[in-house]
């Protein structure tokens, strides 16, 4: 009687193993399936000064461990520069490079600077955002339309330098209106 249990074990393990690998999309370990996930996270990254640089929020994070990568739903990077207020970006879904070189921030972007003696305010909206943080880079194909005050420009693609000297690059179709003080 114990044999036959026995037996019967081996055999429903080995078919539950056999039955999850046939699928390929199963949770094994060979496939692109989450090994953790936070809620609600935040990380902060130090300068040298021992003062924020980067802070990286979101409602949810999950983490690949078969490339090391992150994805993150409603992410919120802020940008912190020296004597500047700092640049918020917002968009509805993001990944994170292994290496955390690169950020992908997908959908909706947003990406919205304060005022501040001698700084005008700046609010950009755009789609599908490639960020390189380390170098406060970020670069677009789509739509880009940047308001600040009462003048506005709208163009197709952009690339930004968000540090100082603070520099934006439009690709093509550019159209604005300027109001000068």
């Amino acid at each position: 009687m114990v044999g036959a249990l026995f037996v019967l074990l081996a055999g429903g393990s080995w078919w539950l193993l056999q039955s999850s690998d046939e699928g390929g999309s199963g949770g094994g370990p060979d496939g692109h399936t989450p090994d953790y996930y936070v809620d609600d996270f935040t990380v902060t990254t130090m300068g040298p000064d021992g003062k924020p640089k980067q802070k990286l929020t979101a409602e949810r994070m999950l983490h690949y461990p078969d490339d090391d990568s992150t994805e993150l739903t409603r992410p919120h990077l802020v940008l912190y520069e020296a004597d500047t207020p700092p640049w918020r970006v917002r968009s509805e879904t993001g990944w994170v490079s292994g290496d955390g070189k690169l950020v992908l921030l997908n959908g909706e972007v947003k990406i919205d600077r304060a005022a501040a003696p001698g700084i005008r305010p700046v609010h950009i909206t755009t789609r599908d955002l490639r960020v390189r943080p380390r170098e406060n880079y970020a670069e677009t194909d789509e739509k880009v339309k940047i308001r600040s005050q009462k003048s506005w420009q709208t163009s197709i693609g952009m690339q930004a330098w968000l540090t100082k000297p603070v520099r934006m690059k439009f690709l093509s179709n550019v159209r604005g209106h300027y109001e000068i003080k």
